[in-house]
């Protein structure tokens, strides 16, 4: 059987970049070299590169999405979307990739558009009826022109980037004379500042991904952050959060989870590992965010639930990849 060429797109013009180069690492590192020959492709801006056993650094030819390794031109089966954040995460590399007609594993342009943009992603799930936080948009434009902010903001509050991830640049805020400058922040990162209501309860989340059209729905993690909230540093610094899983919770909380998880995946219409982030409160699941490109380290929460299922990293990258090549762009 020959081998398929497998792109492991990483990198990105995101705060995620270096996460996203480690989550790469691990995903080339596990698929099966029996069945794929896999190529870790750089994307920096207009920079896109492939780097060589032998250190020399090709450029991707964008035209096709091709390489030329040893005078042989490659072209790629599938693309493994290994990007946290813009261009792999919103949107703009899926168009491209469906454009050239090239199989890739995670959600598609639409999707990964609407569910990077926090704002919009809140009003879509608020239409079906699901319980979220209350959140105010703030542009640059408008701060800059009018540094009024609504009176109806209530403390303590969370201010973070619009689109974006791995919560970068984002802020807890206790007091309101500080809430400014956590919008300034926030404005390093997007020219889009999302203020939330702060909503105390447990913080579980649930990864799901889609194998011979049947969703699988892996168990649920429990996040407990040793700083004020799950922040960069909690998220990526080891010892600084405890990640449970299985989540310590009732199982009919953990039922309601994963259908919840599971009716939205499906009204979102993902394709993929999606991982989706709840805060459970006064026996309520309020809707957090979709990770549509959640990490895929060995430390990362979903490989973490694969592991609790008995499914090892090299089995969950090859359904995904597997499961890309049968759907249709």
């Amino acid at each position: 059987m020959k081998k398929k060429n497998i792109a492991i797109v990483a990198g990105g013009d995101s705060g995620e970049y270096e996460i996203s180069i480690n989550s790469a690492s691990v995903v080339k590192k596990n698929l099966n070299k029996d069945i794929y020959n896999t190529y870790i492709i750089h994307i920096k801006g207009v920079e896109w590169t492939y780097q060589s056993d032998d250190v020399e650094v090709i450029p991707v030819d964008k035209n096709d999405f091709s390489i030329i390794l040893n005078g042989e031109k490659i072209i790629f089966d599938c693309v493994f979307n290994a990007i946290h954040g813009t261009p792999g995460e919103d949107g703009k590399l899926q168009g491209y990739l469906e454009l050239l007609k090239i199989p890739y594993t995670s959600c598609d342009q639409f999707t990964s558009s609407l569910t990077f943009n926090k704002f919009f992603c809140n009003k879509f799930v608020s239409s079906l009826g699901i319980d979220l936080a209350s959140s105010w948009l703030i542009t640059k434009e408008n701060f800059k022109n009018n540094n009024e902010l609504p009176d109806d903001i209530s403390f303590p509050c969370f201010v973070k980037p619009n689109k974006g991830g791995s919560s970068v640049g984002i802020s807890k805020v206790n007091e309101k004379k500080y809430l400014q400058k956590a919008i300034e922040i926030a404005f390093k990162e997007d020219d889009e500042v999302l203020v939330e209501e702060f909503i105390d309860g447990i913080e579980i989340t649930c990864g799901l991904f889609m194998t011979n059209g049947k969703l699988t729905i892996l168990p649920l993690t429990e996040v407990v952050s040793k700083n004020e909230f799950f922040d960069y540093e909690a998220k990526y610094t080891s010892g600084m959060a405890d990640e449970i899983t299985p989540a310590r919770v009732s199982e009919k909380v953990e039922n309601e989870c994963k259908i919840l998880s599971a009716f939205l995946y499906n009204q979102f219409n993902c394709k993929g590992i999606v991982r989706i982030d709840f805060i459970y409160s006064n026996e309520k699941l309020y809707f957090l965010e979709v990770n549509t490109v959640p990490g895929f380290s060995e430390n990362s929460i979903v490989p973490q639930q694969a592991e609790e299922m008995g499914i090892s990293l090299k089995e969950l990258f090859g359904m995904t990849i597997e499961e890309a090549l049968i759907t249709e762009i």
